[in-house]
């Protein structure tokens, strides 16, 4: 790689490492400005005072908040995520498979929802203005109109309820034959494509739609090129850096923004891990599946800035 490209792509690893750590201190701040009282929450309202008070001693509750800080930091640097306050259990292997579960849903959600936006986007661009471009367009934007909790519940009610085709309750363990994990993950899966899909169709239709107008374009139709072989062979890989930032970012959601569908369907992934930790105020918890979706966010969004780099002629090949 050029000096240029080495150059740009140290930077945004560095911004990375720095935007993490920010997070980090706003996750912290945040947990620690919850109402009420972690002992309390623990040992009940019949709690002694005595008994509460040794608690928050044992828990290191009654230290400066800066010492609590780079205490956990230095935890997490080192791997050790602490233990679930509510249960005592190692919350680093908790998390193990919660978080294989969630990357499993949004792995295969990705599989259908990236190639069938940019397949739908291409086939816009191709008969834009048209009534094919106008219905992939407007159901876009009536799946963009629905939240996720919304589309959750109709996948229920149809495929689960009435027609009774997929389960409604997606329960997975380990050791679970592919064929029924597939199965149980269908409608969390179904549901985080349709909230994703119309996005990325949009922007690709978008991006590809401005390449258009480029000179080269034209010229490439005077030739006589087909409608097809024009957007294929020069304003797709030309449009492909945003459209990798549009797949980058929504990727990241997949994983990210996944609480809502995971709950819907009692999903044994890492959004049902932090919201049933939410509600027993297991503030370490909190802290390590916050950052945990943070990481993967801010990586993912790297991973799409050096990407969108590596693909810019100008840079790769500097005059």
């Amino acid at each position: 790689m050029s000096s240029p490209i080495v150059k740009l792509v140290a930077q945004r690893i560095a911004l990375g490492i720095l935007l993490l750590l920010a997070v980090s201190v706003l996750i912290f701040a945040g947990t620690q400005i919850l109402p009420g009282d972690v002992a309390q929450a623990i040992l009940g309202q019949s709690a002694t005072p005595e008994s509460l008070a040794n608690l928050r001693e044992q828990l290191g509750l009654n230290d400066p908040a800066l010492i609590r800080y780079f205490r956990w930091l230095g935890g997490v640097v080192t791997g050790d995520l602490g233990s679930a306050m509510s249960s005592g259990q190692d919350i680093a292997t908790s998390i193990k498979g919660r978080l294989w579960n969630t990357l499993f849903l949004a792995f295969w959600a990705a599989v259908v929802a990236v190639p069938l936006a940019i397949i739908l986007g291409l086939i816009a661009v191709r008969y834009r203005n048209g009534w094919v471009d106008k219905l992939i367009s407007g159901l876009a934007l009536a799946s963009t109109s629905f939240p996720e909790f919304f589309i959750g519940y109709v996948l229920v009610y149809f495929f689960a309820v009435k027609y009774q085709i997929f389960p409604g309750i997606s329960t997975v363990y380990d050791g679970m034959p592919f064929g029924e994990r597939m199965q149980a993950i269908m409608l969390p899966a179904a549901a985080l494509t349709l909230v994703v899909l119309a996005h990325m169709m949009r922007m690709t239709r978008a991006a590809i739609l401005n390449v258009m107008q480029s000179a080269y374009v034209e010229t490439a139709e005077l030739k006589g090129l087909s409608a097809f072989a024009v957007i294929r062979r020069h304003a797709f890989p030309n449009a492909i850096a945003p459209i990798i930032n549009v797949v980058m970012l929504n990727l990241a959601y997949l994983i990210v923004g996944v609480v809502v569908v995971e709950v819907i369907f009692v999903y044994p992934g890492m959004g049902q891990y932090l919201v049933d930790h939410v509600t027993k105020r297991d503030v370490p918890v909190v802290q390590a599946v916050g950052l945990i979706f943070a990481a993967v966010y801010i990586s993912l969004n790297i991973i799409a800035d050096i990407a969108a780099i590596v693909a810019n002629p100008r840079l790769r090949h500097p005059k």
